[in-house]
């Protein structure tokens, strides 16, 4: 595959939008088209987007807790805690957590409960948020680990100076061009943490 054509599909692969995606290609390379681009800028780019978790990932599993522990899985990969996104990475943890050989053995109440919440467990001790993953009784939206995460990238960000725009809720709605956020869909959400955390992890390599 030419890697003009390869370049397009990981980035409908990540959901990107065609800003994103420019902001990618112009941080990777300092252009914002990848026509002209040299081979070894391709290749660059071409690493860039093989490292943001694809839509696809979020549904390669089956069952209600194998969904949740890969959700969780990929969270912790966009808060920069976890460090191999792949589905062998998380059997591996999920084995050492409960001795289960693969996710789709994953369906008894407390292996589950082993392999989720040790994972909340880490990535709440990694990034020092005790919040996350966590019910505030608050408004439902508080109360989701999707914007939880997102909020915990931004707050980083922010401290790096680094943030995208002045505010999380209306970069938001910018991006992924809703009016509201409680009408964001699940690929929506995708969206708005691969590219927030690879933002962040951008820039703590």
């Amino acid at each position: 595959m030419k890697a003009i054509a390869k370049i397009q599909v990981l980035k409908r692969g990540a959901a990107l939008d065609d800003a994103s995606y420019r902001d990618l290609l112009e941080r990777e390379t300092g252009k914002r088209s990848s026509k002209g681009m040299s081979d070894a800028e391709h290749l660059k780019v071409i690493s860039a987007l093989e490292a943001l978790p694809s839509v696809k990932d979020v549904s390669k599993v089956t069952g209600p807790f194998a969904r949740k522990l890969q959700a969780l899985w990929i969270a912790g990969y966009n808060l920069d805690v976890i460090h191999d996104k792949s589905d062998k990475a998380m059997i591996s943890f999920l084995k050492r957590q409960t001795g289960l050989d693969h996710h789709r053995f994953l369906r008894e109440g407390a292996d589950a409960t082993k392999a989720i919440d040790g994972l909340k467990l880490w990535i709440r001790r990694r990034t020092q948020n005790y919040e996350l993953f966590t019910q505030h009784g608050q408004a439902p939206l508080m109360n989701d680990f999707r914007f939880q995460v997102c909020i915990h990238i931004w707050s980083e960000l922010v401290k790096q100076d680094r943030a995208p725009g002045s505010t999380l809720t209306g970069w938001l709605l910018g991006r992924v061009e809703h009016e509201d956020m409680y009408k964001f869909s699940s690929n929506d959400w995708i969206f708005a943490m691969n590219t927030l955390g690879e933002l962040y992890r951008s820039g703590r390599k």
